[in-house]
């Protein structure tokens, strides 16, 4: 047997006595371990409960009942489209805003803004992703059940349920394979035991058609009646012995020992073609057993997750149910271990979630059970789109990146008549709010709306991509364009501040927080806020950085380091703290306000650190302070931000603190980040994180070990990336560091700080650097 695929088997916990042989028995699993399992004792009595299975595009929640089991489905491109948005005229309303806002005249210029720019929004579930549906697998044989196991296999992507009925011993195992493009279910028992049950799929609402044949159920749907996509999803019954048949509403199995569903799915999102994808799915997966789908789906998985590693030492509770772990970290206890799960967690929600071909992880990822989800399950794109893909770099699935960085580029087209109508400019724009439709106009209320960074801040995302993989081929060919596009809109939007003569952005917000003016007025929108200023400034220096990689576009890079050099400065006001708008006297209505926009520049931006700007970085932890005294960090999104941030502040117990109460707070018994309600970015923001505790390189150097708690004092990590192309695997004790090994991919200078020391080596690509040589030059 070829290494690799044993190796994959035995991660699963399996190891097949007749390899590929499709009648051979599946033995239990192992119970695997605690940094990368889930379990529980009991089947999920709710969504939040359930296990979630993904290959990118096809996810499913398994929530483990031995009764009447429910798989409920996803396919990512199930979206509906029942209207849209018209591009707002501009050309006289965005002047006498500005100038409106210049006089200070809050009030006015936000009445006008929604008078002439603004539309209403269309209500929830206008433009909407959709649940595909549930695969209902009702059990004859009802009685009681012990020894009961639900488990999720971070390494191996399997969901198992393992349970004991009447003597008889059944093993569930449940995978969504990225190879085949199929779900996978399979339930076999033990000798004597015979599964006797009825299968359906369905969908909530009106419209679907459900077709029962032989072993086989079709269900097909133009959703909202027409008003959307057109899906196809194909289910196939598989049978070792026994015999199937079918009712007209469900396919009933008798007297099985070995039961298998297979799950394909597809939708006319892509073109014509892609629904028909469902068949040939369906034709090439079945002409392998499921021993050699179950092998090919590991092997394929492992290939991105067991590139990295975390262990930050054990307790007494890593070996409970996770729910039970989860409950007594909140209330007080260690376990250090949780921690290293949840950012394994998050690393196999994006792989699950986020795949080259796929579209980006929505608000939910792919895993949502409505018609109707909240915020329709779209992309928002002033942070939540953003810290779904913070992780991806540093914890080396840079590939998971790319549908994000594919789709922003897909925005340009739209965003330029957005651009060009409403604000007279040139390249593309986008504002707060966007889906699979790539809409970029201007709606909804003015504390929200009137936002115009959203594809400006998304941008910086291709050149950390560029930073951390040296991708130069995907800058020259695809990445510098799409950011210079963005650049070139805030060239033209920007305008001279009549006060001061500094380049302010404007009309625009700080993401959905509101002021009140000296007058007493309550408003939004104003000119200059201190957020757009950090995301002008990052946009800026990554596009004049990229033009010099490539050697391109002198002239253009001229311009804006020009621009660059006339920009307002962020200003810190009398108690210490960044302003978040461009005056002293407006004062925030909602101090513990869960967006912390100002502090963008000290995270996700490179903007600030404690060397080169200590006063930002002062000011920052004020900010926090003030935050948090008044509530501050009550979303599962917004504590993961408050953990990014106190870690780039080197503040590791405060870091520590806000991961703590990220499990206290808000995640819920299937470790999904619970806003309230579910929303996935607090597990991407959360895992980034622990990762930026661990190791930062956004100043220009590798600082390793930046925000140790005292909690994680010992440990080890693999695999964690840092920009200039290095990987880093490292062991502390008392968190000192006592092993190190450094590959540098790209051949770059490694400039290196722990402790107190400071190393600077040259290297070349592929060199390993070990702790040994880095003693050495010290």
């Amino acid at each position: 047997m070829d290494r690799s695929l044993t190796k994959a088997l035995l991660l699963t916990g399996f190891l097949l006595p007749a390899f590929f042989c499709s009648c051979s028995k599946v033995e239990p699993a192992a119970a695997g371990s605690p940094e990368v399992t889930l379990w529980y004792n009991e089947p999920a009595a709710d969504w939040n409960e359930a296990l979630p299975i993904g290959n990118g595009g096809l996810g499913a929640m398994v929530f483990g009942r031995t009764d009447v089991e429910r798989i409920q489905l996803n396919e990512e491109s199930v979206w509906c489209r029942k209207g849209g948005y018209e591009n707002s005229d501009g050309t006289e309303a965005i002047p006498a805003v500005r100038k409106l806002l210049f006089d200070g005249k809050y009030r006015e210029a936000q009445e006008l803004a929604v008078q002439e720019l603004l539309q209403e929004r269309l209500p929830t579930g206008t433009n909407a992703y959709q649940t595909l549906g549930d695969i209902i697998i009702t059990y004859k044989d009802t009685t009681e059940v012990s020894a009961y196991r639900r488990s999720l296999r971070l390494d191996s992507a399997l969901v198992r349920v393992d349970y004991t009925r009447s003597g008889v011993d059944y093993h569930r195992q449940v995978f969504s394979s990225a190879v085949d493009n199929v779900i996978v279910f399979r339930e076999t028992a033990g000798k004597g035991g015979k599964i006797d049950c009825t299968i359906q799929l369905s969908r909530p609402g009106e419209g679907e058609v459900v077709m029962y044949r032989d072993d086989m159920i079709i269900m097909k749907q133009h959703v909202e009646n027409g008003q959307g996509v057109i899906f196809e999803a194909c289910l196939k019954v598989i049978l070792k012995d026994g015999y199937i048949h079918s009712t007209g509403f469900g396919l009933e199995v008798h007297g099985t020992s070995d039961l298998e569903i297979r799950l394909f799915a597809g939708t006319d999102y892509f073109g014509e073609e892609h629904c028909k994808k469902c068949k040939e799915c369906m034709v090439h997966s079945m002409k392998c057993n499921y021993n050699r789908v179950l092998i090919e789906h590991v092997k394929e998985y492992q290939g991105l997750f067991s590139r990295v590693s975390l262990d930050l030492g054990s307790s007494s509770a890593s070996n409970l149910p996770t729910n039970k772990r989860l409950a007594l970290v909140s209330e007080g206890n260690a376990d250090p271990g949780l921690a290293a799960l949840y950012f394994n967690y998050g690393r196999y929600l994006l792989i699950s979630s986020s795949r080259p071909g796929n579209l980006p992880a929505n608000l939910q990822g792919i895993w949502n059970e409505h018609l109707e989800p909240p915020w329709n399950s779209d992309y928002h794109i002033n942070i939540n789109l953003q810290m779904n893909y913070w992780p991806a770099e540093i914890t080396n699935l840079s590939e998971c990146h790319l549908p994000f960085l594919k789709f922003i580029g897909e925005l340009r087209e739209n965003g330029r008549k957005t651009a060009m109508k409403t604000y007279n400019c040139r390249g593309f724009v986008a504002h707060h709010t966007t889906d699979v439709w790539h809409q970029t106009e201007l709606f909804g209320s003015p504390s929200w709306g009137m936002w115009p960074m959203g594809a400006a801040w998304s941008c910086t995302h291709i050149w950390e991509h560029f930073l951390f993989s040296g991708d130069t081929t995907f800058l020259a060919d695809y990445g510098y364009d799409v950011m210079r596009e963005a650049a070139l809109f805030m060239s033209d939007f920007l305008v001279e501040h009549p006060g001061t003569g500094k380049l302010v952005t404007g009309p625009s917000l700080s993401p959905e927080n509101r002021f009140s003016t000296p007058s007493g007025d309550t408003a939004a929108i104003n000119m200059g806020p201190a957020m757009d200023l950090q995301i002008v400034w990052h946009l800026f220096t990554s596009v004049i950085e990229a033009s010099k990689v490539l050697d391109r576009d002198a002239e253009f890079r001229s311009l804006l380091q020009t621009q660059l050099a006339h920009l307002a400065p962020v200003e810190i006001g009398s108690d210490g703290r960044i302003l978040e708008w461009s005056e002293e006297g407006l004062i925030e209505v909602e101090p513990g306000h869960r967006h912390i926009s100002h502090l963008y520049g000290l995270y996700p931006s490179p903007q600030y650190n404690w060397a080169d700007s200590p006063e930002y970085m002062e000011a920052a932890e004020k900010v926090l302070d003030y935050r948090l005294e008044h509530g501050g960090g009550h979303t599962g999104w917004s504590r993961a931000w408050m953990i990014n941030f106190y870690a780039r502040l080197k503040d590791a117990e405060q870091a520590h603190y806000h991961v703590q109460k990220l499990f206290e707070k808000s995640t819920h018994p299937n470790l999904f980040d619970n806003h309230p309600p579910f929303q996935i970015d607090g597990n991407f923001g959360g895992t980034a994180g622990i990762a930026e505790m661990l190791i930062q390189s956004h100043a220009g150097y590798v600082e390793l070990l930046p925000a140790l708690p005292d909690e994680w004092k010992n440990g080890k990590v693999t695999g964690l990336m840092a920009r200039g192309g290095f990987q880093v695997d490292m062991a502390w004790n008392e968190g000192e560091l006592t092993e190190l090994q450094i590959h540098s991919k790209l051949g770059n200078t490694l400039e290196l700080r722990f402790a107190s020391n400071e190393v600077s080596m040259g290297t070349t690509t592929g060199q390993v650097i070990t702790l040994e040589d880095v003693l050495r030059v010290l």
